[in-house]
């Protein structure tokens, strides 16, 4: 089955129809940043889905996991399904309503992204400034993230998951 795209404004009219909304990002994705009535099921669990005979209106937060995704999405309901184009950020762009709750912490692929952004630059730097071996640093960070892309799992995002600032609870 083949999984049309829509517009904000339609997406939209479908929802104030009865169709649901379903965001199929992480949990600490939705907790920061969602559009309200908005359901989270994240892609892992999507098989999970029960609409009901509504119609189902997937996003993510630009369209591009949606779209990735797009077999897998029209698969998990027997109920017509769409893609939100360009996810949540195009729904904000139309001035359509999205809760954003600043007191959730930033998203863990986000954490992951300026902790090992800053452990390259200080391993550069120090390296130029200090002592050569702190180029290792850089190279240590860089090996972590190659295999957390070959592997699929991040031992940095791990560690994040971790901290204190973390441990609340979704919304």
């Amino acid at each position: 089955m083949t999984i049309q795209t829509l517009s904000p404004a339609d997406a939209k009219r479908l929802i104030e129809g009865g169709a649901k909304l379903i965001d199929i990002r992480a949990a600490d994705e939705h907790a920061r940043e969602r559009i309200p009535g908005a359901i989270n099921v994240p892609l892992e669990r999507i098989d999970t889905v029960d609409p009901g005979n509504n119609a189902i209106v997937f996003h993510c937060r630009s369209g591009m996991r949606t779209q990735a995704n797009a077999d897998r999405l029209a698969a998990a309901s027997d109920a017509p399904c769409f893609i939100l184009e360009g996810g949540i950020d195009a729904w904000r762009k139309a001035g359509l309503d999205v809760h954003i709750d600043s007191g959730q912490p930033l998203e863990i692929m986000r954490q992951v992204q300026l902790t090992a952004g800053g452990l390259v630059l200080i391993g550069v730097l120090l390296g130029f400034l200090v002592a050569p071996g702190f180029f290792g640093l850089s190279a240590f960070v860089g090996a972590g993230l190659m295999f957390a892309g070959a592997t699929g799992w991040c031992g940095m995002a791990t560690l994040l998951q971790r901290m204190p600032w973390n441990r609340r609870k979704a919304a």
